[in-house]
């Protein structure tokens, strides 16, 4: 079955997905959180069902802990915004990373790709990333709203149903 047909056959069995959204941020808050908010929207817009959002600081304790939370009350996908870069305090990349029972390099690599072509070399200190982790699928974007508008437009989104899709079939 080619890429086009699975792609036909999720849209045609996944219904709404629920998600989670957690920013990671030692300066938001839920107030001031205009990345996750979007990203809540977006899911929203698109028929999914958030079904749960939560700021924590980079604390690589708290992100594990609450995305453990998430995967066990049923969230499909879990999708995080900060802590992605190579400051000392970026801490998502090896919280989630350690988590991760399958990989979707892919992911990463085209978010880079894209991100390069829009800001240049610097799109190297992103480490956004994404795989799977019992099941749920977890994508780890940066915090800047610009990132969050590509990484959920132009890569999750399009394909968030085929890959819930292959996670359970």
């Amino acid at each position: 079955m080619s890429h086009q047909e699975h792609r036909r056959l999720a849209a045609t069995q996944t219904t709404a997905i629920p998600c989670a959204v957690l920013t990671i941020s030692d300066s938001r808050s839920e107030a001031t959180d205009e990345s996750g908010q979007y990203i809540r929207t977006a899911l929203t817009q698109a028929g999914h069902n958030v079904v749960q959002y939560a700021v924590v600081r980079d604390e690589p304790a708290q992100i594990v802990e609450m995305v453990r939370r998430f995967a066990a009350e049923g969230c499909k996908v879990i999708i995080t915004n900060g802590g992605t870069g190579i400051s000392r305090r970026d801490s998502t990349f090896e919280a989630i990373d350690a988590l991760l029972e399958k990989r979707l390099p892919g992911f990463g690599e085209i978010f880079r790709m894209l991100s390069f072509a829009e800001i240049g070399p610097a799109a190297m200190l992103s480490r956004a990333t994404a795989g799977i982790m019992g099941g749920t699928l977890i994508f780890c974007l940066p915090g800047s709203p610009n990132a969050v508008r590509l990484g959920i437009d132009r890569l999750i989104l399009p394909e968030l149903a085929h890959l819930v899709w292959e996670t359970v079939r």
